[in-house]
């Protein structure tokens, strides 16, 4: 079982288009959404074969979203973030990988913490951009290493002055996008 966390809204066009896009792929795959706010999230969310965090934040429950996406590092869990499920995966191993106890996303924590995730100085949300994957990782593996179009529905990323301490950890960068930083 595929594990889909966060929290359906019906406005985020995201949502509706994954909800479309799962409609499609369910007869092949077992796939569950699985809401934050539910009692057993967490339980079922470890249980999934793999987990995919989604756009969508912030979470109604994000703590329990740390908790997977930690769950999900720790075990060799196969994990996918998108747009605030990367933003959240980043802000989880600063803390627990790279040594930054006090990181934190602007978004949910406007006032404190170091701000590993940011406001982007413009939105992207509806953007295109030409993704560039970094030979040798796993995502060359599956996409290749040529060039692709990327479809862009985010105010956040991650913020470049800690990049480098990220990568020194051990966090590696497999894609970017020549505009973004």
């Amino acid at each position: 079982m595929i594990g889909i966390l966060g929290d359906f809204d019906a406005m985020f066009p995201t949502h509706r288009e994954l909800e479309a896009e799962l409609a499609r792929v369910q007869k092949s795959f077992d796939i569950e959404w699985i809401p934050t706010d539910k009692s057993d999230a967490l339980q079922r969310a470890v249980g999934a074969s793999g987990l995919w965090v989604i756009p969508g934040t912030p979470y109604k429950n994000d703590d329990i979203v740390y908790q997977a996406i930690r769950y999900a590092r720790e075990n060799d869990q196969p994990f996918l973030g998108s747009c605030g499920g990367f933003q959240y995966a980043v802000i989880e191993y600063s803390r627990h990988v790279a040594g930054i106890a006090d990181a934190t996303h602007a978004e949910t924590n406007p006032e404190e913490g170091s701000h590993v995730v940011q406001s982007l100085s413009c939105s992207m949300v509806g953007q295109e951009r030409e993704v560039h994957v970094e030979p040798g990782t796993r995502l060359a593996e599956i996409c290749g290493v040529e060039p692709f179009t990327g479809y862009h529905y985010c105010n956040y990323g991650l913020a470049n002055s800690f990049k480098q301490k990220l990568a020194e950890s051990g966090l590696v960068f497999n894609s970017f996008a020549e505009d973004a930083g």
